[in-house]
């Protein structure tokens, strides 16, 4: 929740449960992208409604990078993820889990000719759905080898949905990443690259959720 003044409280929030989520999830209109969405607008209107103000951070589409950020995007790039793996999270303040990692395919190319690129990051159950960003917060280097000082950049990549696993017989298999946690076993062991389905495809959702 937020205060008067719109800073967040974080150790008070509260708990929504929907009724028939299903109902009200927006599937990808490609059904092999594994993308989804949840309106939130009904939710935080009727919460004003009863004076609960809730605090969010919005993230609008200008954070999806354009042709010449991508142009400027190198083979191997410094990302952070943030999610709950294992379920793990700051239950009290009501945070989630960042973690950091590298790309480890071109994020530019589209890995297997699908509009998805690989990251070498720890990637466990309940990570799915994850953002994945490129994060510099005082600076960076441009593909060229320029160096860039004083100046942040952001950019959100995409969404983690699946990881590399390797079985006990030395097979790779693609498996999707739960949103909740499951065990590990020695027949089925996660080998930390991930699978990320590139930002451009939430772009696909917008005739959908403003068809005018």
């Amino acid at each position: 929740m937020k205060d008067d003044e719109g800073n967040p409280q974080n150790n008070n929030h509260i708990t929504v449960e929907f009724e028939n989520i299903n109902s009200q999830i927006i599937p990808h209109p490609d059904n092999e992208i594994d993308l989804c969405v949840l309106p939130i607008a009904p939710i935080v209107n009727l919460l004003a409604e009863k004076n609960q103000f809730v605090y969010y951070c919005a993230l609008d589409k200008n954070i999806i990078p354009s042709k010449e950020q991508l142009d400027d995007i190198d083979a191997i790039e410094d990302i952070i993820m943030i999610g709950y793996p294992n379920g793990i999270w700051d239950s009290y303040n009501n945070m989630p889990i960042i973690r950091r990692g590298t790309t480890a395919t071109h994020p530019c190319l589209d890995y297997n000719n699908k509009k998805e690129f690989l990251i070498d990051i720890a990637c466990f159950p309940g990570s799915s759905g994850s953002p994945v960003f490129i994060f510099n917060k005082s600076g960076y280097t441009q593909k060229n080898g320029a160096i860039v000082g004083g100046h942040t950049r952001i950019i959100l990549m995409g969404i983690l949905y699946a990881g590399k696993q390797h079985t006990a017989h030395g097979e790779i298999q693609v498996i999707e990443v739960p949103t909740f946690q499951q065990p590990i076993t020695f027949s089925n062991i996660p080998n930390n690259i991930g699978i990320i389905i590139k930002s451009e495809k939430i772009l696909d959702f917008e005739k959908i959720l403003n068809p005018e």
